[in-house]
């Protein structure tokens, strides 16, 4: 029995997945606990049909990452942080400043401090390279300039 799944299933695929699967399962399991819908020639042509719309939408968004890659692609971040004598910073430079910093600086919004990825620990002034995830596949490399305040 082919059937389209509602909500995500271990072992058995995520939603929006058309799987053909035994009779059985499908009565006895996906179906009572509304799991999946039975793929009758009506629902497949929905099916198709959200496919396609979620397809262009992914493309158009990819396009989109593509065109922020190039404005963003080996520009600087500065962010100011306070330190000691020795030029030691008070604290470290985390992922949520570089995302304010990014806002602040670039206009950039909605960036989630987990897709800034920075290789090493930034405790004292100087430049550090990192990369932003702006799509999966599609990431800008970026340099982080740490000063004193």
């Amino acid at each position: 029995m082919k059937v389209i799944l509602k909500s995500d299933v271990s072992k058995l695929g995520k939603a929006g997945a058309l799987l053909e699967v035994s009779d059985g399962y499908a009565r006895n399991f996906l179906l009572p606990k509304n799991l999946a819908i039975e793929a009758t020639p009506g629902k497949i042509s929905e099916w198709k049909n959200e496919q396609a719309r979620l397809k262009a939408k992914d493309e158009k968004l990819h396009k989109e990452a593509l065109e922020l890659q190039k404005k963003l692609q080996g520009k600087a971040v500065n962010v100011a942080g306070k330190a000691g004598e020795n030029g030691k910073l008070f604290g470290s430079i985390t992922a949520a400043q570089i995302s304010e910093a990014l806002e602040a600086q670039h206009g950039l919004k909605n960036f989630d401090k987990r897709d800034i990825k920075i290789d090493e620990v930034v405790k004292q002034q100087g430049n550090y390279k990192f990369s932003v995830k702006l799509y999966p596949g599609v990431q800008a490399d970026m340099t982080l300039t740490v000063t004193v305040s």
